[in-house]
């Protein structure tokens, strides 16, 4: 590898490092301050909140990639043809495969790192933070759940005592349960307990009654003296395992699911679907790379009228990226999508190495670009207008002092 290429892929790849650690840190920000409850609702410890925040990095990671290579590509290609080095490398006599290069060589790592981290630390993480939720779960309803308040247990199911009583038993007890669409579940007991057992725990109540509404709007009352209801679907101890999603699930497992699963038993579709992402997210850091060296890969005189190259390169990825998203969640119901997920990316790279091979520039529509730039300097002559007159006022004032 020559000498420029070496420079150009240190360069890249610095500025790649750099823009992944503070978009990850904003994204991964975000998506922990969302799990906070965890230790605020369940009462975990400090410790159980810094695992599930380590946890969820493997399933930020690859999204963010794709952002963070088009930005440094973007930007070194940028800043190179504002030094005029992009210039002096054409004119030198040197391929464009001197640029080219080194920049899909990091796209290519890029993706490969996507693929692997997707189908193999992200799975993973995401099993251990089910198995994790499902002990903060349990644990809710045994120890931590708080007198006269309801808690939420799982989605569609809440939980509420009125008062501990010695012994550990529990007075008051009312659960709602509507996980089941057409069903929905009302239970009231004087007392209850939460009660160990070999498979899990169960929680036992007691001179009570529990309503039943069907779909069709019919209640049905029926009473008790002693009721259990199963808490071993919350909890990954005691021989119970926490349900698995799609997404939980290995590559492996994706290729040859289990026919007595209970997703693929619902909807084999959404089995499929993610396979298919799985298959197909790896493109989009190599999508990224190659929307970046056709819009900022030539060299171009700074003094054209156009937008800067990060602009351009997020406007147009973003929009493919959009179509990714979409058609994910699409293929989940219509198997037509799963098609999709191959052909935008593809279809991109395709266009890309068009306009790099015919030399040839890929941008905005130009009235786009003309809207854009009209917008942003009535923004900047407001900014400045604004400015001039509060410094206006404050002048007076200090003359009088």
């Amino acid at each position: 590898m020559r000498v420029i290429e070496l420079y150009i892929m240190r360069r890249t790849f610095a500025l790649f490092a750099a823009a992944l650690l503070w978009v990850l840190a904003l994204v991964w920000t975000t998506q922990v301050l969302n799990r906070i409850d965890l230790v605020t609702d369940s009462g975990q410890s400090a410790g159980t909140f810094f695992f599930v925040a380590a946890l969820v990095l493997p399933s930020v990671i690859p999204i963010v990639i794709p952002f963070a290579l088009g930005i440094a590509i973007a930007q070194t290609l940028a800043t190179m043809n504002s030094d005029s080095e992009l210039v002096v490398i054409n004119a030198s006599g040197a391929p464009r495969a001197t640029i080219i290069r080194p920049i899909l060589i990091i796209a290519i790592g890029a993706s490969v790192a996507s693929f692997l981290i997707n189908n193999t630390l992200e799975p993973a993480s995401r099993q251990a933070f089910r198995s994790v939720l499902a002990n903060a779960r349990a644990d809710l309803i045994t120890t931590v759940l708080q007198e006269g308040s309801f808690q939420k247990v799982d989605d569609g199911l809440f939980v509420q005592v009125s008062e501990r009583l010695p012994n550990g038993l529990l007075g008051g007890i009312f659960v709602a349960d509507s996980r089941d669409e057409n069903t929905k579940l009302v239970y009231h007991a004087r007392t209850g307990a939460a009660v160990e057992r070999e498979g899990g725990s169960i929680l036992v109540m007691q001179d009570g009654m529990v309503q039943r509404q069907s779909a069709n709007g019919d209640v049905s009352t029926i009473r008790f003296d002693s009721y259990a209801f199963d808490l071993s679907q919350f909890s990954s101890g005691g021989g119970g395992e926490p349900t698995l999603h799609p997404k939980d699930r290995s590559l492996a497992f994706l290729m040859n699911p289990d026919v007595n699963d209970s997703f693929y038993k619902k909807s084999p579709q959404i089995i499929r679907a993610e396979l298919h992402m799985r298959l197909s997210e790896w493109l989009y850091p190599l999508v990224f790379a190659m929307v970046a060296l056709a819009v900022a890969g030539d060299a171009r005189s700074f003094r054209e009228a156009r937008l800067h190259p990060i602009v351009t390169t997020m406007a147009i990825a973003l929009i493919v990226r959009w179509i990714g998203f979409y058609s994910g969640t699409e293929a989940e119901s219509s198997p037509l999508f799963s098609f999709v997920l191959y052909a935008a990316p593809l279809l991109m790279i395709g266009l890309c190495a068009v306009f790099i091979a015919t030399n040839r520039v890929m941008e905005l529509p130009t009235h786009w670009v003309e809207k854009l730039n009209a917008r942003m300097q009535r923004l900047t002559d407001g900014m400045t207008h604004w400015r001039v007159r509060l410094a206006n006022r404050r002048t007076p004032a200090r003359r009088r002092g």
